[in-house]
């Protein structure tokens, strides 16, 4: 059987999607997609090559390293969270709505991680 493009039921092959309800939330993810895609790139690729960066001034300047490293995951884990943007095969494989809440629980993980760097951060460079 063919599966529903947005939630993943079972749906005959002549349809994509199994009620208007998913195709209007499938079409909201797409024009959402659509519109801040851009964005999301220039933030993810920033927050990735700012990890590397602050690993790399750790060695130089602990302070300054370690708060680029911390922002950083932070700051992803907070792209990721609001704008849950799947890559294309988990979307065929998972289907949109299964996608997103995998990848909004990466970005709390992410942000979980990086608001407790920012603790230790403030933390331990107080001293």
């Amino acid at each position: 059987m063919k599966k529903c493009d947005y939630c993943g039921k079972e749906i005959s092959y002549m349809e994509q999607y199994c009620d208007e309800s998913c195709h209007r939330k499938a079409l909201k993810y797409y024009e959402l997609h659509e519109k801040f895609s851009k964005l999301f790139s220039f933030i993810n690729i920033v927050c990735i090559f700012g990890i590397p960066v602050g690993l790399f001034i750790l060695s130089f300047a602990p302070d300054v390293g370690f708060s680029i490293l911390a922002f950083s995951v932070a700051i992803e884990g907070l792209i990721i969270l609001l704008l849950p943007f799947p890559v294309e095969n988990m979307i065929t494989s998972m289907k949109i709505k299964k996608a997103m809440n995998v990848t909004r629980i990466i970005g709390v993980a992410f942000m979980v991680l990086g608001i407790v760097l920012i603790i230790i951060d403030f933390l331990y460079f107080l001293k």
